[in-house]
């Protein structure tokens, strides 16, 4: 079978797909995510380092008047070499004051390039200074003092004021950081995490393969398994040694499979057994009629194998009408013909068909001359059930035997027994004893011509009564069965 086809191969790929897919959205979530944490604590320690140089501002400006002693420009240029960050003050119009550029600086780093060449900055922006208007502004800046490059931006307003005057002057300070650290991060994080969702995605890829190709072996010996009980070759079963669906799966197909094998043993033993229970009766009537035609039976005992004929047809269509009726019944298109009719009588005169087998063996018969039962059946078919419990009780009773036939009525039923002495059924056997084709162990050799349909069938004319049939049986006494009709006062609907 080609892989690509096997349904566990596209699920396997459709699987991977969504892995890769979660890891690529978690690989996003994540690196924004970290990106932006880490963003903000640069901006938290701009803002401290902001904070501080301003406070250092406000106590030179109070001590001194001015911004721009010795010791600011010491600290100014400490805080560009060791902090990589630029500190600006603007006045309340938004010119620059103090720069980087006021301060002869040696970087070593060459991140920040300030001289006195450089030309002077611009003023604060108008959206800038309305920024600082609400006391301060942080923020990632793409727009403001480096337009070309992105700066963690910190700005706020303040209000410097001498000892000697009480007026505050109004100010602005705006700091400004490098991003690199930023973007090192980013790189770092990502390589990171490509680096483990590259193991995550092997290590998932492994697994699935692993998992993928035990489910294509066993899908694989599932189809060629399945192909051979297409072929009618049920010599081998499915593993069950899976877990999930799988193993019920192939539990019902081991079933079913053993049930068609069964159920093919059982066919072949039908067609054996019909055709030897058809050739025997009609072997037998075409022997008795060339004899009566050829003159080697002669005419004194004609009528004596005319009658034997007679009795061979009446068994072939006792046969034909039990094939007939479990096909007609399995079909749904049984339809009794519902009359009302002595049950009692019915009994006796299939008695009587029995009356030379009953002599054979010297049975004894009792409760023939109870009262008679006036009941609502399809006399047909409810002649042909009591035909088989007769030729069943006449067949196993023991030599010397006892029949014994009851009628009786309850509340809810009329029941009719038909009980004979002899070997009996065991336990495991009355449980079967109505299976179609099942025949109990000491029935095959006493039974060979039978097929085992005649309980089977039985049963389903009850059911097509509403009514019950019954075993109960003793092993080594007796086994009787009873038929239960229900009571009713008219004839019931087809």
């Amino acid at each position: 079978m080609d892989k690509s086809k096997s349904s566990y191969y596209r699920l396997a790929r459709y699987v991977y797909i969504v892995i890769l897919t979660m890891l690529v959205v978690i690989g996003v979530i994540v690196v924004t995510v970290s990106s932006a944490m880490y963003k903000n604590e640069k901006l938290t320690e701009l803002q401290d380092t902001g904070n501080l140089f301003i406070g250092c501002i406000k106590e030179e400006y109070k001590k001194e008047g001015r911004i721009d002693s010795k010791l600011m420009h010491d600290f100014h240029g400490a805080l560009l070499k060791e902090k990589n960050i630029e500190a600006f003050i603007y006045d309340a119009d938004g010119n620059c004051v103090v720069s980087p550029n006021d301060y002869e600086i040696e970087l070593s780093s060459g991140k920040f390039n300030f001289s006195k060449s450089t030309k002077d900055p611009e003023p604060l922006s108008d959206s800038m200074l309305e920024a600082l208007e609400d006391d301060y502004y942080l923020e990632l800046d793409k727009n403001g003092y480096s337009k070309n490059e992105p700066r963690l931006t910190y700005g706020r307003r303040i209000f410097l004021k001498t000892d000697d005057s009480g007026i505050p002057v109004r100010m602005y300070a705006v700091f400004y950081g490098v991003t690199n650290s930023i973007n090192s991060f980013i790189l770092k994080i990502t390589l990171y995490y490509l680096l483990i969702a590259l193991v995550i995605a092997i290590a998932a890829y492994l697994i699935i393969r692993r998992r993928m190709k035990k489910l294509e072996s066993y899908e694989e010996e599932f189809l060629r398994i399945a192909a051979m009980y297409a072929k009618g070759n049920f010599s081998e079963t499915i593993s069950t040694d899976f877990d999930g669906g799988m193993k019920e799966i192939a539990e019902y197909v081991n079933a079913l499979a053993s049930n068609i094998e069964n159920s093919e043993d059982t066919s072949k033993t039908f067609i054996a057994n019909v055709s030897h229970e058809l050739r025997t009766p009609i072997t037998t009537v075409g022997g008795f009629v060339d004899g009566i035609l050829d003159g080697t039976i002669p005419k004194a005992r004609q009528n004596e194998y005319l009658v034997l004929v007679s009795k061979e047809i009446h068994r072939l269509k006792i046969l034909i009408s039990s094939m007939l009726n479990m096909t007609k019944y399995e079909s749904g298109s049984l339809v009794p013909n519902f009359r009302e009719a002595n049950i009692t009588d019915l009994v006796i005169q299939t008695v009587l068909m029995f009356e030379k087998k009953i002599e054979a063996k010297q049975l004894d018969v009792f409760g023939l001359d109870s009262g008679r039962l006036n009941v609502y059946i399809d006399v047909d078919l409810m002649q042909q059930v009591i035909y088989n419990l007769v030729e069943n009780a006449v067949k196993f009773v023991d030599q010397a035997g006892t029949l014994v036939f009851r009628f009786d009525k309850t509340e809810e039923w009329y029941e009719i027994g038909i009980k004979n002495t002899g070997e009996g059924l065991k336990d495991s056997e009355i449980q079967q004893v109505f299976d179609r084709f099942y025949k109990t162990d000491s029935s095959r050799g006493k039974d060979t011509t039978g097929l085992g349909l005649g309980l089977s069938i039985s049963r389903k004319i009850v059911h097509l009564h509403k009514g019950h049939i019954v075993v109960k049986s003793v092993y080594g006494e007796y086994t009787e069965f009873i038929i239960q009709l229900p009571i009713i006062d008219k004839k019931p609907k087809q």
